[in-house]
């Protein structure tokens, strides 16, 4: 694949908002994405709940040239931007929601001046990441045990943006990981109330976290697998759409 993508899921004739998931990759490599890499199936059901909470909006998951970042060459951030600016002139909104190297991704991109809002899910945002006039709502929120990327890192990143002016809403999830797995109706609540423009909790306040209420005690990744399944089974890319590269 020599050139970036939109895989769309749903997109309404007459849509003028682009809900746009950006999925998570590795730090370095330019081998090409796949369909059925974890990083990308992570993503259906969060594109599920975006389709259920905003109906008239066309919802597609980015497909970036390599699975890596790739240093100072940005590969997904540039690649998000340059789908961006491709979009026809009647999506004039764009909510982007990444996780992982895809909430670094999506932060990166924010700024861009067809975006609405940016949802990030575990990012990578490292000690050092480069402070981006992101174009709210802004939301990041992180599983309190992922050891694959840091909270605390993502919470440092929020102080930045709160410092700057910018509200900003920061949840942790008790007993999460990095795979977003355990409270997979959690996740999928955040990026429902991310759609529909209701996320509680942003201030400027630089040191408001929020712990997110647990909806089931259970902390089995088994629900996680199986709302990925189904939402992979029930949903399907379309033939065509927004861009054809």
């Amino acid at each position: 694949m020599s050139f970036p993508r939109i895989d769309l899921l749903k997109s309404p004739p007459d849509a003028t908002q682009l809900v746009l998931l950006a999925h998570g990759g590795k730090e370095n490599s330019v081998v090409e994405t796949g369909s059925w890499r974890a990083p990308i199936l992570r993503m259906w059901p969060f594109a599920a709940a975006a389709i259920k909470a905003a109906p008239g909006s066309a919802v597609g998951l980015m497909r970036y040239r390599y699975q890596g970042w790739n240093g100072a060459e940005a590969h997904p951030a540039a690649d998000l931007r340059a789908v961006l600016d491709r979009l026809p002139e009647r999506i004039t909104r764009v909510l982007l929601i990444g996780h992982s190297m895809g909430g670094r991704a999506v932060v990166a991109a924010g700024n861009h001046s067809r975006v609405a809002g940016v949802l990030a899910l575990a990012p990578w945002l490292p000690r050092g990441e480069p402070l981006v006039a992101v174009r709210g709502p802004v939301v990041l929120a992180h599983g309190a045990d992922d050891r694959i990327t840091n909270p605390a890192e993502t919470a440092a990143y929020a102080q930045r943006l709160r410092a700057s002016g910018v509200p900003v809403a920061l949840f942790s999830l008790e007993g999460e990981t990095h795979e977003l797995l355990r409270r997979s109706a959690d996740w999928n609540a955040l990026v429902r109330d991310f759609v529909t423009g209701t996320t509680p909790n942003l201030t400027t306040d630089t040191d408001s976290i929020v712990e997110l209420p647990r909806s089931s005690p259970s902390d089995s990744p088994r629900r996680g697998v199986l709302d990925i399944a189904q939402a992979r089974l029930r949903l399907r890319v379309l033939s065509g759409g927004l861009l054809t590269g």
